[in-house]
């Protein structure tokens, strides 16, 4: 028999709100135990909550029931809704302990029974994982879309497509005697496989922008030591993060600082000055500046009086920094002054537009490197079943069949329990 679970699924106490979770086939008779009445499903009740082994009243609150399978959980869930004392919910969690059935949930066990009873494929409860996770509004609304089913949707709308080819195929290898007949249907699904290809590839296409969002953009600030980096990222972050000194080299490891713009997650990277130095210390700074700066989404070159950025950050925005002691600023650069302020506005506002150019307006389909390499199989043996296989139709039905089974483990439906033990453990407990 499953055992029913109960946590806190609320917030850190104290709150004014604390909600319990209870989900399993003694949530009923729990809350009968606590509370001496059932509500009705899906009705709030206002009442006294008591501990049954002593008849003690250890709160006043909302019961709620939610019987299985309509409920989040697919099976009988029930919420206290208390208030959010420490002492009141360890009294609460104490007499849930006590009733035989019931044990404390663990990190993300209520969603892993949600997806185990088909309320949630695994790529909704990524995307839930996302949107508990979300720091930024497109994090937010890129997670939002994936826990509602977009890609689940649209996985299975390739896949009816592939299952539909398919059928063609076997019909054309039932057929094969009459060559006019096979050849036609033949046709006609290698015509699907390569409209769904290319609906494959466009998702692939924008998998990098998924990432990238839920990730966080990552800006890289670069340039000769002295150049105003520190003060510009202190400026940004708007506090004191970063150690600002006239001593060339100061910054020698890469310092992150992380903000919100233009409702994108952005990473700063301090950077050490790029220069030329016998110290081993600093030089090592200088080798992980520039590294970090290259796989940056973003370079800002910082420099005071005008020169290049090395050829490995050609494509860096170029900013020209204390134009309050020298106001001459080369043309297609930014002039600015991180002490006084002076032209960070329009950096700011170019850094948005970055953002903005990167993350995209619309949430991406693909968000994470698994489902990237599981769509990725899925077009390879696309690219294999639209090839010549010289007659040899059972050949190109195989690759159809893998193409299938890639799009299932993408949404989870095989070989996932690996990827599931490893993405409940970063759930809270009581999610």
């Amino acid at each position: 028999m499953t055992d029913t679970l109960f946590a806190l699924s609320s917030g850190r106490l104290p709150a004014g709100v604390a909600v319990l979770r209870i989900s399993g086939p003694e949530a009923a008779a729990a809350v009968l135990a606590l509370c001496g009445v059932l509500p009705p499903p899906r009705v709030a009740r206002y009442g006294a909550l008591s501990d049954p082994r002593t008849g003690e009243t250890l709160d006043r609150g909302l019961i709620l029931f939610f019987p299985g399978p309509a409920s989040a959980t697919g099976e009988d869930v029930a919420e206290l809704h208390l208030h959010g004392g420490r002492a009141v919910v360890a009294a609460v969690l104490r007499a849930l302990s006590a009733l035989p059935g019931l044990r404390p949930a663990e990190a993300g066990e209520f969603t892993r029974r949600a997806h185990a009873n088909g309320k949630l494929d695994l790529a909704e409860v990524e995307g839930l994982a996302d949107l508990v996770a979300a720091e930024s509004e497109a994090q937010r609304k890129q997670a939002l879309a994936l826990a509602s089913g977009a890609l689940s949707r649209r996985v299975e709308e390739w896949r009816v497509g592939l299952v539909s080819a398919l059928a063609l195929i076997e019909a054309g290898i039932d057929f094969s005697d009459e060559s006019d007949v096979s050849g036609e249907v033949t046709m006609d699904a290698v015509a699907r496989l390569a409209r769904l290809k290319e609906e494959l590839l466009a998702a692939l296409t924008d998998a990098a922008r998924g990432e990238r969002v839920r990730d966080g953009l990552v800006v890289a600030i670069s340039g000769p030591p002295n150049a105003g980096k520190s003060t510009l990222l202190n400026r940004l972050a708007g506090r004191e993060a970063a150690i600002v000194s006239a001593l060339p080299g100061t910054t020698r490891d890469v310092l992150e600082v992380h903000l919100e713009l233009a409702g994108q997650a952005v990473t700063l990277l301090d950077t050490a000055g790029l220069r030329e130095t016998s110290d081993l210390v600093e030089a090592e700074g200088v080798r992980r500046a520039l590294a970090r700066a290259e796989g940056a989404d973003v370079v800002l070159w910082l420099c005071d009086t005008g020169s290049q950025p090395p050829p490995a950050l050609a494509h860096a925005v170029k900013v020209r920094t204390k134009i309050d002691r020298d106001a001459a600023i080369p043309l297609g650069w930014i002039g600015i002054s991180a002490a006084s302020g002076a032209g960070v506005d329009t950096l700011v506002s170019r850094l948005e537009q970055e953002a903005d150019r990167l993350g995209g307006r619309e949430p991406a389909l693909i968000t994470r490197e698994r489902q990237r390499r599981a769509l990725e199989v899925a077009t390879l043996h696309l690219e294999r079943a639209l090839g010549d296989f010289g007659g040899h139709e059972e050949l190109r039905a195989e690759d159809v069949r893998l193409a299938v089974r890639a799009l299932d483990q993408l949404i989870g439906r095989v070989d996932v329990e690996d990827v599931l033990d490893a993405l409940f453990s970063t759930f809270c407990i009581g999610k």
